[in-house]
């Protein structure tokens, strides 16, 4: 009897020593159900309010296949014909909010129906990243002292400043920071206590030594990516500076610092729309910035490599890096966030820039290589030079950026028409310019064609000017003027890809 139960014994270890207990209490040799490919989304943002569907995308899916999630199983849909079967290789799951309350790493996986011994019907386990919401973008509303006589400290200067959505240094990983920026030189300063409203920070002497003026931003990071995170781990993201606020170096006392951005630049600055590109990583916006509004293009890194670093660049500026010597708005990216247009009334853009408000395309080089030297062009221009005697704004970039659509207003009023502007056939008081830069193309001569029909869009009056929206493949281009609404479509070549016909404007 001593010996049976000693052969028993041997023989459950052998069992055990072959197979393996996976987290839901299977034993198994291998897995032996479906197998999942892919998953969508693979990366969620915690907090949903509302259900979101799971696709599992894979293979071989059968009847009463189930989406679990940590070992939950889901409400779970396999699409099938009339007849009952199973059609292509996907299935999809609801999974409500409670699941993605919290950051995370969910582990998903199918379960099939077992059939036979030995056989528990799992996939292969899939990780879902539940990121934190995305860190807010921090508002910097006044700095105090703003003015400084130079070489006067003998200790740091306490700053402090005022604003909203600053992050708390309880974590020093994810705290708010605050930047001093002279010319070409950005010093970190040492931050003391931090809430949603307010930062104390410290000015070292050395930065108060020469006279001159000094940008304070303040600049939340990104949301960092979950605990146990091993693949797609960039974050949450959002975060970004805040739009500056200066600080006034005097040579001698009294120190008065200048007036600040005017109230009318701070609204329309505030009345604009952010440009996104296609996959949402590259966002072009307008901020003032020592009294005026400038251009800029964030680099949220959302979908690139870990080694992307969350940044913002100025787009409005010369050819040697200095700023726009006057305000730029309105930006419009391309699909790729490579091309961002904007318009401008600085004569510091480009090298013999036109005076008043023209229309420029940046090429920023994102995704280019290191061999691509950032630059930008003139657009709102003809084969006899810029469009002058005309305000040019409002552009609307194509998705590969070799195409910008633009709104030219004539400031008189005039019906005479511009004698410059292209075929001198910019009657009115606002036409409609599309400029094709020929960038990726061969062959190709760059050209502006008028796409406005009219003698002038409208009367004038005191509507503001609206502006053209510019299809991604560039063959569609929508005009609003006055009360109604035109959309310009493919009828008649007028060069090699910008089409014109004429439609019924519909109130």
């Amino acid at each position: 009897m001593k010996r049976s139960w000693t052969a028993l014994a041997v023989a459950a270890v052998a069992v055990l020593a072959v197979a393996s207990c996976n987290d839901y209490g299977n034993t198994f040799q291998n897995n032996t159900g479906a197998t999942i490919l892919s998953i969508s989304p693979s990366v969620i943002s915690a907090g949903q309010t509302i259900d979101f569907t799971l696709t599992v995308n894979g293979g071989i899916f059968v009847k009463g296949t189930v989406v679990q999630w940590d070992g939950k199983t889901l409400e779970s849909t396999l699409p099938m014909d009339s007849a009952g079967n199973i059609l292509g290789n996907i299935i999809t799951a609801k999974v409500p909010p409670a699941l993605v309350a919290k950051p995370g790493v969910a582990t998903i996986i199918t379960l099939s129906p077992a059939t036979g011994a030995g056989r528990n019907g799992l996939s292969n386990p899939v990780a879902l990243v539940i990121n934190p919401p995305p860190n807010p973008l921090p508002v910097l509303s006044s700095i105090t002292p703003n003015t400084a006589v130079a070489g006067t400290a003998t200790m740091p200067v306490s700053l402090s400043l005022t604003g909203s959505s600053f992050l708390s240094n309880s974590d020093p990983a994810q705290a708010s920071q605050v930047n001093w920026t002279a010319g070409p030189t950005t010093t970190k300063l040492t931050v003391g206590t931090i809430s949603a409203n307010q930062i104390q920070a410290s000015i070292p002497v050395a930065l108060l030594a020469a006279a001159g003026t000094a940008t304070v931003t303040v600049f939340n990071p990104g949301s960092p990516p979950p605990a146990g995170c091993t693949t797609i781990c960039s974050g949450g993201g959002g975060g970004g500076s805040s739009a500056p606020q200066t600080f006034t170096i005097c040579a001698a006392a009294p120190c008065v610092a200048p007036a600040a951005a005017s109230a009318t630049a701070a609204a329309l600055v505030a009345e604009e729309t952010p440009a996104v590109s296609l996959d949402g990583r590259y966002v072009a916006y307008t901020a003032v910035q020592n009294e005026r509004a400038q251009v800029f293009l964030r680099d949220t890194c959302e979908g690139a490599a870990t080694s992307c670093q969350p940044r913002t660049t100025l787009l409005s500026v010369g050819p040697d890096g200095s700023a726009a010597n006057e305000e730029s708005r309105t930006p419009s990216i391309s699909s790729d966030g490579r091309y961002v247009a904007f318009s401008s009334a600085a004569t510091n853009v480009i090298e013999n820039a036109p005076a008043g408000r023209q229309i420029y395309l940046r090429d920023t080089c994102s995704g280019a290589g290191d061999s691509c030297k950032p630059s930008t062009q003139l657009i709102s221009l003809d084969s006899n030079g810029a469009l002058l005697g005309t305000q040019s704004i409002l552009p609307s970039v194509s998705s590969s950026g070799r195409f910008v659509a633009f709104l030219a207003i004539t400031p008189s009023h005039s019906s005479t028409p511009a004698k410059n502007s292209v075929n001198s056939s910019n009657s009115g008081y606002r036409q409609v310019f599309i400029r094709d830069t020929c960038w990726g193309a061969a062959n190709c001569t760059p050209k502006t064609t008028r796409i406005s029909l009219q003698s002038g869009d409208g009367a004038g009056g005191g509507a503001k000017p609206a502006g053209p929206a510019l299809s991604g493949d560039a063959n569609h281009i929508a005009i609003s003027g006055g009360n109604a609404a035109t959309l310009f479509k493919r009828s008649v070549a007028v060069d090699d890809r910008v089409f014109l016909a004429i439609a019924n404007q519909q109130p």
